[in-house]
């Protein structure tokens, strides 16, 4: 019988519900089983693709090219389970689903209600994520109490019912605030936080507190009482001193996993934290020191580019490297100020993005970068600005743009013909994976090791091929195309020490102990700056 995990969240959002369900999987994969991971989002959009990442962060491709939360990054990053469409669900998805049955007949004259309607359109969300395998990890966005969430709590209390509470755990993730005036750490919000949840029926198996200190003597206890949960499954989950990727490893010292097994009734071989532990060993004890410029119009907001830093991250990992950052916005740089911004640096990354703000900017950050020779790595909008950066300044190009920015240029870049008066914004872009035909003896060909490659896309504009010709003839290589669509992928420039860019969204597909090609090469490059 497959065994369902829920993990909810309490008094605060941004507890890192997201990497504790991740950490959860990872340590079940330790134990050898298959897990699935998934997000139930409350909000009514039916998914982030429209929403401004200074309000929700990235939006997270998966390989089928849905657009969802940034926290199904965590799962990939975390663990081997298969992330879909099917892995995120919206309250604007659900709601989508029910009134279209409505509108067609489907529910015979009934009154479409929130129960049973909405709950059970949730729980066939849930099952539709269930796939082959042991444990399905559920995470539910939002916090306890939401207004806008308690349709999807109703239902996961259903669900547990229907599939035998032997074969549900429900995880609750609360904050235990330390109060500095006083020195103290408080419970009262975890109480109120679990008693909400048991006004609508569900008692948690397990209860991890999110501290900023190591909790007092008496604290499980206390809060076991309380909330009706038996000692030994109040874990700790402290602020990590160096890296998320602790995580799955203090909560292993815990014996959490151990404890999630017990209660499921999974019987496993002991968890093998080996990998993880040498990992860890790694980001403590780097052996060199890296700085890398990120230039983007969304740069006040670290989740605007979360999956970018952690691949930088990645890199830095299998090099022994510490990789910061220098974080740069884009509207501010200019051709007078962008020596001095990036002087120092030994790389630069350029990432995605839409909309004209910023863009020259970014322009300007990737001639200084051609021209001194500093490693630099485009991505999507990186891509298009070096592409526009070279077709000005090194075929002579003056007016060379964008039509996503006017129409009154030279365009370098423009719209598909298939994306010519797309009114809807949601959804319509090339989205998911796509394949990618490497050039021999390229760059390109040589970090990825392979002739043919699948990167995750989402954006509308693409470089023109009528301007291709005029671009490879001062210098510019074409080394990955999209052969059907003929389509420009990847571009690099051979007399420069790493200057190379990307239409798809390397960032994706990166994990701690298996980084992305492109972030690893820049990484060894921007090394080999630092020590000439």
């Amino acid at each position: 019988m497959r065994k369902y995990i829920f993990v909810t969240g309490g008094v605060v959002s941004g507890l890192g519900k997201g990497i504790t369900a991740a950490s959860i999987g990872a340590l079940l994969e330790a134990r050898g089983l298959k897990i699935g991971l998934q997000k139930l989002d409350p909000y009514i959009n039916v998914d982030p693709g429209t929403m401004s990442p200074f309000q929700h962060g990235e939006v997270y491709v998966t390989h089928d090219g849905a657009e969802t939360d940034l926290d199904l990054g965590h799962y990939e990053r975390f663990t081997n389970a298969e992330i879909t469409r099917a892995s995120n669900y919206t309250t604007g998805q659900i709601y989508h689903s029910v009134i279209t049955k409505e509108r067609r007949g489907d529910y015979l004259g009934r009154t479409v209600q929130v129960i049973p309607h909405i709950t059970d359109e949730i729980k066939a969300g849930i099952a539709s994520a269930e796939d082959e395998v042991d444990v399905l990890i559920t995470e539910i966005g939002g916090t306890v109490g939401d207004i806008e969430g308690l349709p999807f709590v109703e239902a996961i209390r259903q669900f547990a019912l229907e599939k035998g509470r032997e074969n549900v755990m429900f995880v609750h993730l609360t904050l235990v605030p330390y109060i500095r005036a006083s020195g103290e750490m408080k419970t009262k919000p975890t109480q109120h936080s679990v008693g909400r949840l048991r006004e609508i029926g569900i008692q948690p198996d397990a209860i991890l507190c999110r501290t900023e200190k190591s909790m007092e003597p008496g604290l499980r206890e206390k809060i076991s009482l309380f909330c009706n949960v038996p000692k030994d499954c109040v874990i700790e989950e402290k602020d990590v001193a160096n890296s998320i990727y602790e995580v799955p490893v203090e909560l292993h010292n815990q014996g959490f996993d151990a404890l999630v097994c017990k209660r499921l009734g999974l019987e496993t071989a002991p968890a093998d934290v080996s990998a993880w532990n040498q990992l860890i060993e790694r980001i403590i004890h780097p052996q060199h020191k890296v700085e890398i410029a990120v230039v983007g119009k969304y740069i006040v907001l670290h989740d605007a580019y979360k999956s970018v830093y952690e691949s930088l991250s990645h890199a830095g990992f299998a090099s022994s490297c510490d990789v910061t950052f220098r974080k740069i916005n884009s509207e501010e740089l200019t051709a007078t100020n962008v020596a001095s911004r990036l002087e120092g640096v030994h790389g630069l990354l350029v990432p995605g993005g839409f909309g004209e703000r910023g863009f020259e900017g970014k322009v300007e950050a990737i001639q200084h970068a051609r021209e001194t020779g500093l490693p630099f790595l485009g991505i999507c909008l990186g891509l298009q600005a070096a592409v526009t950066e070279f077709a000005r300044n090194v075929c002579g190009v003056a007016d060379a743009n964008s039509t996503e920015f006017t129409e009154e240029c030279t365009p370098v870049i423009d719209i598909m013909a298939d994306q010519k008066g797309v009114s809807e914004k949601g959804g319509t872009m090339r989205l998911g994976a796509y394949p990618c035909k490497l050039t021999p003896k390229t760059m390109a060909r040589q970090l990825y090791g392979v002739d043919n490659v699948e990167e995750r896309h989402r954006h509308r504009w693409e470089v023109n091929n009528k301007y291709r010709g005029m671009m490879a003839e001062h210098g510019m290589v074409f080394s990955g195309m999209h052969e059907k669509l003929d389509l420009v992928e990847i571009i690099e420039l051979p007399d420069h020490p790493y200057f190379i860019a990307g239409q798809f969204h390397p960032e994706f597909k990166s994990k701690p102990t298996r980084p992305q090609p492109l972030f690893h090469g820049l990484i060894e490059a921007a090394l080999k700056r630092k020590d000439s």
